[in-house]
């Protein structure tokens, strides 16, 4: 064998492990890490809860809140990375106690941030809803919804509560802004399992959401379950914890039937947290992707309740524990390691995404479902409750079936979020977007931690592949504006801006 005539004493290894540091180090600040800057934050919460009786979002029938079980609000963070007096980037979260984010929701707000900020770059705001099944509706008629209640006389109209909105959301952020500071972040993860596959598969190969698991011809649940809990942590330049996010692959929907306003299981998430850490702590709620997940288990259900019963908690005590579990032990573990000069960016843009076709007979299947509702409402006005949401819910798949002709690849426009926050990633996009396509997101990311956030805008879901081979409500034409191809689409093109803010050496 042959050997080299290279010192091999302690002192000499000690040495060549220094410059091996020296360089990789260098290999970083090259990288990526030249671009450290010093980061503000501001920290605001607003009070979005609506005036009562309110029309309630989130069931085909329409439901009319007349009490408030809990407050809804609006958490607000502003990032801004600065070198010296400049400014640099900026970032503007905004979690609100909501069932998605229509469009015209986004662009009020947008407007009444500029009146208040003026020059201030309003595309720099996310915003993004937990989808509690027990909050406003949105949208109406007059913006000519596809997904819309007949709104009875006696019930303030939907406009009034966004005009509520718009106004006590941007004034949270003119504070937060007007009052940030020099601060520093922190970023870890944990494991709680919260959401569940909510997609029944049968032998024949179909799929039904929430389908039985007790049938004889029951193979498996469709998709994978997502159990990680990312968390980011916000300290003023006095050291105090002022803001924490918590990214949860699980929807706000374990009250989802309920005719009262309800913020489902983050009011108590803030509630415990708040308790621990002080009543300044803004505690905003991320949902990843979960256009498949609900926090409903799809078998040991008995097991479930016998547990329930002799430990005298409900399934919400469970959810509320797991979740502020999983935050105070990733907050215990990183506290200590805060950064107050990182590498920030934030991208923005408008992706577009190939539309899911509509074929001549989902046309037809449409129009009969639509022409049969509009029946029953016609013979029974009272009826129209219950049926008026279903007969637009198809009524939207004739509309776009008229559209697409003579197009030969219809589109559709999208706004997505990409940052870089030290070693994590954020990403965001409007859909229900199905748990596969976040893990394919997280999987592909150089980041060592990587945020999904869903439902930053209107909400449609977003299926995979074997989804819409199975069919079932929320991977059928109806559910999705975008099909599998666009979520491809919207992954590739999240991890490769991702991946950019990374470059290779790094």
């Amino acid at each position: 064998m042959h050997q080299t005539n290279l010192p091999c004493n302690a002192g000499f290894l000690r040495h060549f492990r220094k410059i091996l540091v020296a360089g990789y180090l260098f290999l970083c600040c090259c990288a990526g890490a030249a671009n450290a800057s010093e980061i503000y934050v501001g920290s605001a919460t607003a009070d979005i809860s609506p005036k009562l009786p309110v029309a309630l979002m989130g069931q085909f029938n329409l439901r009319v809140a007349e009490t408030a079980e809990t407050p809804l609000y609006a958490g607000v963070v502003v990032m801004e990375s600065k070198e010296g007096n400049k400014s640099l980037d900026t970032a503007v979260f905004v979690s609100c106690d909501l069932i998605l984010i229509p469009a015209i929701l986004r662009e009020e707000l947008r407007a009444e941030v500029k009146k208040l900020l003026p020059g201030f770059n309003a595309n720099k705001i996310i915003i993004s809803a937990t989808h509690t099944h027990t909050a406003p509706v949105l949208e109406d008629d007059e913006e000519k919804s596809s997904f819309v209640y007949p709104i009875p006389a006696n019930v303030p109209k939907v406009k009034t509560y966004r005009d509520l909105f718009a106004r006590r959301v941007a004034d949270a952020i003119a504070k937060a802004w007007t009052s940030r500071g020099k601060g520093s972040v922190t970023w870890g993860q944990n494991r709680a399992a919260v959401g569940y596959n909510r997609r029944a598969v049968y032998k024949d190969g179909t799929t039904v959401m929430y389908g039985k698991t007790n049938r004889a011809d029951f193979q498996n649940l469709e998709g994978y379950e997502d159990h990680d809990v990312n968390s980011l942590f916000f300290w003023d330049s006095k050291g105090k914890l002022i803001a924490m996010s918590i990214d949860v692959a699980c929807p706000a929907q374990e009250f989802e039937h309920r005719t009262s306003v309800n913020a489902d299981y983050w009011h108590p998430v803030r509630q415990a947290l708040q308790k621990r850490f002080g009543p300044q702590l803004n505690v905003m709620g991320w949902i990843g992707a979960a256009g498949d997940q609900s926090p409903h288990s799809m078998y040991r259900k008995a097991g479930e309740a016998r547990m329930q019963k002799l430990s005298n908690k409900t399934r919400m005590d469970d959810i509320v524990a797991r979740v502020v579990r999983a935050a105070e032990e990733t907050y215990d573990i990183v506290k200590d390691d805060r950064h107050s000069d990182i590498a920030f960016a934030h991208r923005t843009e408008k992706l577009d995404l190939p539309m899911r076709i509509i074929t001549e007979a989902e046309f037809n299947e449409s129009k009969k479902v639509q022409q049969d509702c509009a029946a029953q409402i016609a013979a029974d006005p009272k009826k129209s409750g219950d049926l008026y949401a279903k007969m637009t819910w198809f009524g939207d798949v004739l509309k776009r079936y008229e559209a697409q002709k003579g197009k030969k690849n219809p589109m559709y426009e999208s706004e997505i979020h990409v940052l870089r926050i030290g070693d994590v990633a954020v990403c965001t996009n409007q859909f229900e977007l199905f748990t596969d396509y976040g893990i394919r997101i997280q999987a592909r990311s150089k980041a060592v931690q990587t945020f999904v956030i869903q439902l930053t805008g209107p909400g449609t879901y977003l299926p995979s592949a074997k989804a819409v081979a199975g069919g079932g409500y929320s991977a059928v034409c109806q559910s999705n504006v975008v099909g599998a191809e666009g979520g491809q689409v919207l992954v590739d093109r999240t991890v490769e801006i991702i991946n950019g803010f990374w470059p290779s050496a790094e």
